[in-house]
């Protein structure tokens, strides 16, 4: 099956019969790319961990149509839950409630807990609409790419990453380009797990209530290892002025290695290294985050030096990413 236009219906409808067999099919999100399996095969789920090399221990979201296709796999959405589902979805947010008995072990991870988030994209609403009308009740489905790695936020992203054997449902570029924020709502009171492009108060608006951090006790959940989203070069970051003193200092004894710099304050040709220029605005650079560090992988950068986001609310889905990014 090659590469799938999103907006043929045929081809949707093709990409959810493979699915219904449990083949993969990745498929494009508001947020990133996804490698999707039917949630209710733990033998397809197995084959979203081995294609990924993604540690079976580490949990998937489940992707679904809408909050009655969610109570499939939950024992229970509890007012926090059911509230931010009706605020939030269909949207960049994920919910980690009670896995339902018996449901979605491998894509739990063996958890008592899973994972649920409602997309926006209308190809993805297309492909749960008609993976549900081949009996699949959701999308078991992290980012399309090697464990670890940039998430894709393009079909060629990840075509790159798994060759042609993987059917792509292009879509078109990831409006948001970040994955989802995560809410843990096992626990007395809403946790905050992973910061996305939803903001923390915006969130806490819709619960009238401020969220706890994770904590000890909290589920694993998708994207919170330390390190992770990391390109092959390695990254680092800098605040602005410590940036351009390292800049300067290999200005003064340069540095056989390849060097890319992403920043908003340093201007391009001061010096030889690749320069790319990062928005002002939280939102545009998040759109083009993981795509702008393939791009500077695929230039052949061995170091990326990154000026540090600012530290607004606005940016914190961003400095997440880079931090982790960093830590690899």
């Amino acid at each position: 099956m090659p590469l799938l236009n999103g907006r043929d219906p045929q081809a949707v409808a093709a990409a959810a019969r493979e699915m219904a067999k449990g083949g993969l099919v990745a498929f494009p999100t508001e947020t990133v790319y996804g490698l999707g399996a039917r949630a209710d095969d733990d033998a397809a789920v197995a084959r979203i961990f081995a294609a990924k090399g993604r540690p079976p221990d580490h949990p998937l979201i489940v992707h679904v149509l809408d909050i009655a296709a969610a109570t499939v796999f939950t024992s229970g959405l509890d007012a926090s839950a059911r509230r931010l589902a009706e605020g939030f979805w269909p949207g960049p947010l994920t919910l980690i409630v009670p896995r339902a008995p018996g449901m979605a072990q491998a894509a739990g991870g063996g958890q008592s807990s899973i994972g649920l988030r409602c997309p926006s994209h209308p190809v993805a609403r297309a492909l749960l609409d008609a993976a549900q009308r081949c009996g699949v009740p959701g999308i078991a489905a992290p980012s399309a790419n090697r464990f670890g790695r940039l998430s894709p936020t393009r079909a060629a992203h990840v075509v790159a990453e798994f060759g042609p054997g993987i059917p792509v449902i292009d879509g078109g570029e990831c409006a948001l380009g970040i994955e989802s924020t995560i809410i843990d709502c096992t626990g007395a009171r809403p946790a905050l797990l992973r910061p996305g492009t939803l903001s923390r108060a915006a969130i806490e608006a819709q619960l009238d209530a401020t969220l706890r951090d994770r904590d000890a006790v909290s589920p694993r959940a998708p994207g919170t290892l330390e390190a992770h989203y990391a390109p092959r070069a390695q990254l680092s970051l800098f605040d602005a002025g410590t940036l351009r003193m390292a800049l300067a200092q290999r200005a003064a004894a340069p540095s056989p290695a390849p060097l890319a710099v992403y920043s908003r304050s340093i201007s391009p040709g001061c010096g030889e290294f690749v320069h790319r220029q990062m928005p002002g605005d939280a939102a545009a650079a998040a759109h083009e985050l993981f795509a702008v560090l393939r791009d500077l992988d695929d230039a052949g950068a061995q170091q990326i030096w990154v000026e540090r986001p600012p530290p607004d609310a606005s940016w914190e889905g961003v400095r997440d990413r880079l931090q982790r990014a960093a830590a690899a």
